[in-house]
């Protein structure tokens, strides 16, 4: 099923004008300096400098803002034949495009159908999760827009939230409540599904099954670099203080789209949430995680590193990173109102 991006209705929600004003603030932190204070290493290596734990490439480097002035970033997502990175600003029902070689900033879609997660797949087309539209799409090279899935069992989906594609072209997401909970981040509306689960569209026939159906909230979702492992965030603490906010992982059968073997993968983030998990593929294959109304993104990397790094904001706000990069990877987190990022050596 296709529709003309040009045909869509706007059913999101807008809340302020697309049009800026004003150029966004670009450009590092104020008050920043080398060693970054807000970059730290949970365990010293060797050749480690400074208090941060850091090895020495870390005494020129930091956070740095690249974007800001949104209602709510969401869902990065790094292009490198373009070298460009897309993320949402839900509430404000656009996407928006950054440019790595000018720091252009501009409006790529609007209305956006609130979107949320963003993921390109191996052909280099964006498939986004919709919360409006309670959707997951494709959009394709000549911009129209497919529906990869919308329903389950004849029922409408909840607000797909975080997606993520496989190597046999298999497109996996989450499937929480929160779009369809208030008029903020989508339209208010009632579920028909009996449960928030996790899903997985098969590449060849497009059927939408279930692959998990015990989380309370399920968010961020990302395969390990040789996809034998699939990483799930649970943010149920968002539902009450005895609901769990942890990231999961699973063993996965890519071919047979099933999962086993759940367990607690890092953990337990109260008061905080885990929002969002990604893998860099192309570079060190580190795993990333973000910690919402915390203040760190942190990272582990493969097992023959055996170190966590994290950075830290001043201030707590949700975040979700994205990976990109080869040697030197640039990991983009979608914070409230802006847009940060840093560079990670890969494990030597």
């Amino acid at each position: 099923m296709n529709e003309r991006a040009s045909s869509v209705p706007a059913l999101g929600q807008t809340g302020v004008p697309l049009t800026p004003t004003a150029p966004p603030p670009l450009g590092p932190l104020p008050g920043s300096r080398y060693p970054d204070p807000h970059i730290e290493s949970f365990k010293r290596r060797k050749g480690a400098i400074g208090g941060s734990g850091f090895p020495a490439f870390a005494g020129t480097n930091a956070v740095e803002r690249i974007a800001t002035g949104f209602r709510w970033a969401e869902g990065p997502v790094y292009f490198p034949a373009g070298r460009y990175l897309l993320f949402s600003d839900i509430p404000n029902n656009r996407i928006m495009r950054l440019s790595e070689d000018e720091n252009h900033l501009s409006v790529f879609r609007a209305p956006s159908m609130n979107a949320n997660g963003n993921t390109i797949d191996r052909q280099g087309r964006l498939i986004t999760c919709e919360h409006a539209t309670r959707r997951v799409t494709r959009t394709e090279f000549d911009g129209s827009i497919t529906i990869v899935a919308e329903s389950y069992d004849g029922k409408k989906l909840n607000s797909p939230n975080d997606v993520v594609v496989a190597s046999d072209g298999s497109i996996w997401f989450t499937d929480p409540r929160y779009g369809i909970a208030g008029y903020y981040e989508g339209l208010k509306a009632e579920p028909e599904q009996d449960r928030q689960n996790v899903y997985r569209v098969d590449a060849k026939t497009g059927a939408v099954k279930v692959v998990a159906n015990d989380f309370i909230q399920p968010n961020g979702i990302t395969f390990s670099p040789d996809e034998k492992k699939l990483y799930i965030v649970d943010t149920g603490y968002s539902d009450g203080p005895d609901k769990p906010s942890h990231i999961r992982v699973f063993d996965v059968d890519i071919g047979a789209g099933k999962v086993s073997n759940g367990r607690v993968f890092a953990g337990d983030f109260k008061p905080s949430n885990s929002e969002c998990a990604t893998t860099s593929r192309a570079g060190s294959g580190a795993r990333w995680a973000g910690a919402t109304r915390g203040r760190m993104a942190c990272t582990a990397l493969p097992p023959m590193a055996s170190w966590w790094e994290r950075f830290t904001f001043r201030r707590p706000s949700p975040i979700s990173v994205s990976a990109a990069g080869s040697e030197i990877g640039c990991i983009s987190a979608a914070r409230l109102r802006s847009m940060r990022s840093i560079r990670a050596r890969k494990a030597r």
